[in-house]
């Protein structure tokens, strides 16, 4: 079908050819044909989704349908086409469902990005953020722990299995405790603190967010994430986001370092910068 959408914040209509997204999400995350997900090795029958994966696409740019865009002048007067965002189809089932104040915070957000915006100032991304920043994730299982690593800012999280844990106080990656539906790891993320966003288009929740993860293998080299947005005081009902992981094969992969705090020391501390 023909979709018209418009760029956020740019004025400009575009016109593409294409299924919407969950029309093209379904055959492409679908599992493969007579695939069955590989066992952990200590015999507890459960998915091994050990590995490395990254996310590919714009949903860090924008989560919602979006044309390409730049920056402000200002910006842009330096950065050029780096500081622009590609076009990209949507990775949330329909419009984001703000409430009116909220949606008018999310467009002082998108109109103030290359301030407000956490990945600039290299703070923990959060949920789901951190599983599709243009950065690839570690993911190392046991029989009652599962700890993801990132390499974006050195973030890491534990996903208790074996008893429900609580945060001793709100976390910008939340506290994760997780069960297994069928093949399927599901993840329920609490106690978050309220500073980080969804993506750099300024879409962003409040800290009542509650994250609830399903992670299932599709095939040896791709996973399908999914993530529940639950924020009664940021959103008129829950949504969903739907991204696709891809297993990282190359020779020698791993995960490289990235500690970002020294690129931003200028941005948060100016004059008071460590010299």
């Amino acid at each position: 079908m023909t979709r018209f959408w418009q760029g956020l914040g740019t004025g400009l209509v575009v016109v593409c050819a294409a299924a919407s997204a969950d029309r093209w999400a379904a055959p492409l995350l679908a599992q493969a044909p007579g695939f069955k997900a590989p066992r952990t090795s200590w015999g507890d029958g459960k998915p091994d989704l050990s590995g490395i994966w990254q996310a590919l696409g714009t949903a860090n740019w924008n989560l919602e349908d979006h044309a390409a865009y730049g920056a402000p002048a200002a910006v842009l007067a330096v950065a050029g086409t780096v500081a622009a965002a590609p076009g990209g189809f949507g990775f949330v089932d329909g419009p984001i469902p703000y409430k009116p104040e909220a949606l008018k915070q999310r467009q002082h957000n998108f109109e103030n990005r290359w301030t407000l915006d956490p990945e600039l100032k290299c703070y923990q991304a959060g949920l789901p953020r951190a599983t599709y920043l243009p950065y690839p994730f570690q993911i190392l299982q046991s029989n009652n722990k599962i700890l993801v690593t990132y390499e974006y800012a050195k973030s890491s999280r534990t996903i208790h299995m074996d008893k429900k844990v609580a945060a001793p106080v709100p976390q910008y990656m939340g506290q994760s405790n997780g069960r297994w539906e069928g093949d399927s790891l599901v993840v329920e993320v609490t106690d978050f603190r309220d500073e980080s966003w969804f993506d750099r288009a300024g879409n962003f929740h409040s800290d009542a967010l509650k994250v609830t993860e399903r992670f299932t293998l599709t095939s040896p080299y791709h996973m399908l994430y999914e993530a529940t947005i639950d924020d009664a005081k940021t959103f008129t009902r829950p949504w969903k986001i739907t991204v696709p992981l891809y297993k990282r094969i190359e020779r020698n992969v791993q995960l490289m370092e990235f500690n970002c705090v020294p690129f931003s020391e200028d941005m948060i501390y100016g004059q008071w910068k460590r010299r």
